[in-house]
């Protein structure tokens, strides 16, 4: 399971607690400190389009209109904080985020 978040993100920490403590192993890539690759960012963009950035960010509120309106692969390559976390790919399929309905898909399948 590959589980895209930051590790100074209280909801990605409490996701991966749950993860871990129900047994199941992940591979955790920071994308502050490791970045996101073209095709992660081409993947992720793919599954949830714009939904995929994180509009309630200081990260966006600092962005200029003009940056705002580009291409959301664009803006993930540039500021990868920008992503709404956690994304999880588990067996090929993919979530974001860490409500309910995304934590019982993760812990129960």
């Amino acid at each position: 399971m590959k589980f895209f978040g930051l590790k100074s993100c209280d909801t990605c920490r409490k996701a991966q607690k749950a993860i871990l403590a129900s047994g199941q192993t992940l591979t955790v890539i920071d994308v502050r400190a490791d970045g996101l690759s073209s095709d992660d960012i081409s993947t992720i963009i793919s599954e949830f389009g714009h939904a995929a950035i994180n509009r309630a960010s200081t990260t966006w509120r600092g962005l200029s209109d003009a940056e705002k309106a580009g291409d959301p692969a664009a803006l993930l390559a540039a500021h990868p904080t920008l992503m709404k976390r956690p994304v999880i790919e588990k067996n090929g399929v993919w979530s974001i985020g860490w409500k309910a309905d995304v934590a019982n898909a993760v812990l129960n399948s």
